[in-house]
């Protein structure tokens, strides 16, 4: 049982666990299990001026910077580096990060293709390991914010 599995379970949560071939990321994580990547939750953590925040968008999507900072009504809001992300959060691996705000207890930012699916996949934590579950419920218990925060990866801004 992971740090994952065992707060779903804590929480009531229903959910299935997919062990899969090791994936670094959503993308590849949607690629190696055969699931659609609009289904697949990819979770970016950022640095703001309170502490981490995670962004939740569909894999198939890249995060745009310029509407995070407006959701967040932070101008200076940046991607956390790779090695912030293994000190702070040493329990996951990089490319892995639980979409869960009430076990990271930090702000949450969703895009609404997230919303979109009853069902999705995420990491669980380790590049091995995903979870799919229903989206209802599953963000309940922390501070979020549901605004578009992310454009397909053809899109120029």
């Amino acid at each position: 049982m992971t740090v994952v599995t065992q707060h779903l379970e804590d929480r009531g949560i229903r959910f299935e666990v997919l062990p899969h071939a090791k994936a670094n990321s959503a993308m590849g994580e949607a690629l190696t299990l055969g699931v659609d990547p609009d289904e697949v939750v990819k979770a970016i953590v950022l640095d703001t001026e309170d502490g981490h925040a995670l962004a939740l968008v569909p894999a198939s999507m890249k995060v745009d910077l310029d509407l995070l900072r407006e959701a967040l009504g932070d101008r200076n809001v940046k991607l956390a580096t790779e090695d912030e992300i293994s000190h702070d959060f040493p329990e996951f691996d990089l490319g892995a990060m639980p979409p869960l705000p009430s076990l990271l207890h930090v702000p949450v930012v969703i895009d609404p293709g997230v919303l979109s699916h009853r069902k999705i996949t995420f990491a669980a934590g380790t590049q091995r390991e995903s979870i799919r579950t229903d989206s209802e419920g599953l963000f309940t218990g922390a501070t979020v914010t549901i605004t578009p925060i992310a454009r397909r990866w053809t899109q120029e801004r």
